[in-house]
């Protein structure tokens, strides 16, 4: 069993390595599909198999740099990334990533970063969870009333309507982002990636997190526009925040590598996967990985609040966050299996007639 640790040469804990490469492989086709960094559920993952928090964020930030960029080279391909739109929300986010950064320093020094991050965790995942089920609900809503009226509903159309109305604010200059299709204030990206860069540095998220669903719902974006531009924004703010915390030293590098290596895999079966499920069956999946992973959080704050369950509430813990990418990226990947083998069949009929 000892082959199967591996000290870490800066933080000097022990990790179960193997735990290392799942991990990668799962949030790489979790990432790819959903355009997140996949931080969300790396950086608790981390935790739980043993590093400090404050080196579970520094880590995760550069593995998700380099699984994000592999991640929207082949986004790019299928045309869904908005690289205006993304290049206009660094500006918010790598002063935000900052200030995040600063703050988790200033937390680890008074040694209440772990409690700290892991409630923020929680009441993000909490609203974030409420926000997409939500909309789902009033979509559906909306469908039914339009079958009422014996009238058709625009598949763009989302169940909350806050983007169309945060558009309609023209406060110059203002922007046409041609790709995504909206027009809208240049401040509303800005502000948008200032928060989401704000929660990227202090919880160690590529902001993908929160991003996603910010330009889906405060922006206006499409859905499978906003998994492409959100991994661009992603790997780039990623960049920033990795040299930034492997100059604090709280990056294994090793760690890093090791989860990339299953993370380069995982990302391509993600983002092929998006080409055969669109919109609200992206957003509904999205949803249940969140709950999942608020599940695995809340868990490891009860084992740090009752130490005498801890290692009932740590083990418990591990099994869901594992589980849950475990069952999500196989979900993922049987959908890109079934939509890949439908198209070729359709592509023989064709071809045959």
């Amino acid at each position: 069993m000892d082959a199967l640790f591996m000290t870490m040469p800066i933080s000097g804990v022990s990790i179960f390595w193997p735990g290392l490469i799942i991990l990668g492989l799962g949030v790489g086709i979790i990432g790819g599909f959903f355009g997140l960094g996949g931080a969300w559920m790396v950086t608790p993952g981390l935790n739980i198999l043993g590093f400090p928090m404050a080196f579970a964020i520094g880590t995760d930030v550069a593995q998700m740099a380099g699984k994000s960029l592999i991640s929207t080279m082949r986004h790019g391909r299928f045309g869904n990334v908005d690289y205006l739109l993304g290049i206009t929300m660094l500006i918010g986010t790598v002063i935000g990533v900052e200030i995040g950064a600063q703050m988790v320093m200033w937390l680890e020094r008074i040694g209440s970063v772990d409690r700290v991050v892991r409630w923020l965790y929680v009441v993000l995942l909490i609203v974030i969870a409420w926000i997409v089920f939500a909309d789902v609900a009033k979509r559906k809503q909306k469908e039914r009333q339009a079958q009422e009226a014996g009238k058709d509903i625009d598949k763009l159309e989302s169940g909350f309507e806050w983007g169309k109305k945060l558009q309609a604010i023209h406060i110059p200059p203002m922007m046409h982002f041609k790709q995504a299709g909206v027009y809208c204030s240049f401040w509303l990206p800005v502000t948008v990636s200032l928060f989401t860069g704000w929660l990227a540095g202090i919880l160690g998220i590529g902001g993908g997190l929160i991003r996603m669903p910010a330009l889906v719902y405060l922006v206006g974006c499409p859905t499978h526009l906003a998994v492409g531009t959100d991994l661009f924004e992603v790997a780039i703010s990623g960049l920033y925040g990795a040299a930034s915390y492997t100059y604090k030293g709280r990056t294994e590098l090793i760690a890093a590598i090791i989860m990339l290596c299953g993370a380069a895999i995982g990302a391509q079966i993600g983002v092929v996967a998006t080409k055969y499920v669109k919109g609200y069956g992206i957003r509904i999946v999205f949803g249940l990985a969140v709950l999942g992973c608020l599940v695995s959080v809340l868990l490891k704050q009860l084992a740090s609040e009752v130490p005498s369950m801890a290692g009932l509430f740590n083990t418990l813990a591990t099994i869901d966050v594992m589980g849950f990418v475990s069952l999500i990226s196989i979900y993922i990947a049987a959908r890109m299996v079934t939509g890949a083998k439908a198209e070729i069949a359709a592509k023989k009929q064709a071809a045959g007639n």
